[in-house]
């Protein structure tokens, strides 16, 4: 396989098919990206995913590059900012990361959204949150064990995750434009795939447990 193809990878065994749900109304979509970098391919990522995503998505970025560092002691008195995170997730009905992989693992301005937003005690944010988790990076392995640590993080917060399709993407800048232009058809449709079942995963996530 070229290495320029990105990696599409699913060890779930093909289930039973069913119909895909009614989409009646427009659902809302956080994205978080998980680098604070102005030049991130994740956030090129981000741009290539919204591009190609079904009708049916509204998205908004959730920004995080101004939290302070999560400190427990402002449980009683929480930043602006924190607030505002909080805010953001209350107002979205789905969630979706896009994240590079740091060390094996995920970048500490995530890992720090995440506590903030999972804070106070008895006020987690994510909660019954559907949420799609997605990267890519320069090498072969596209983020797979970022995304398998901050599935943990995700898991640990109940939120209702799509676990399959999985899609590691290795980043080629000749295809994935910082426009949302995605050069290779094949590229662009296993971007397009993977945002079709993340928005029947929402679906069918709210049809059992509708947010607010």
């Amino acid at each position: 396989m070229n290495e320029a193809v990105p990696r599409w990878c699913s060890w779930s065994e093909p289930g039973p098919s069913f119909d895909h749900p009614e989409v009646s109304v427009a659902r809302k979509v956080g994205y978080i990206v998980g680098s604070l970098s102005k030049d991130s391919i994740n956030r090129i990522l981000s741009t290539c995913l919204i591009a190609v995503a079904p009708d049916g998505l509204e998205f908004t970025e959730i920004p995080i590059g101004d939290l302070p560092l999560y400190n427990r002691d402002l449980d009683n008195d929480y930043p602006a900012s924190a607030t505002a995170l909080k805010d953001a997730i209350a107002s979205s009905d789905a969630l979706l990361f896009i994240t590079p992989e740091y060390n094996r693992s995920i970048p500490g301005a995530l890992k720090n959204a995440i506590d903030w937003a999972s804070r106070p005690w008895g006020q987690n944010s994510f909660d019954h949150v559907p949420a799609g988790v997605i990267g890519t990076s320069p090498g072969n392995i596209g983020t797979a064990v970022g995304q398998q640590t901050l599935r943990l993080c995700l898991s640990f917060v109940n939120a209702r995750q799509m676990t399959a399709p999985e899609a590691y993407i290795q980043f080629d800048p000749e295809i994935y434009l910082p426009t949302g232009e995605v050069t290779d058809a094949e590229s662009k449709e296993v971007l397009a795939s993977y945002m079709q079942e993340f928005q029947e995963h929402v679906e069918r996530v709210l049809t059992v447990l509708p947010r607010n």
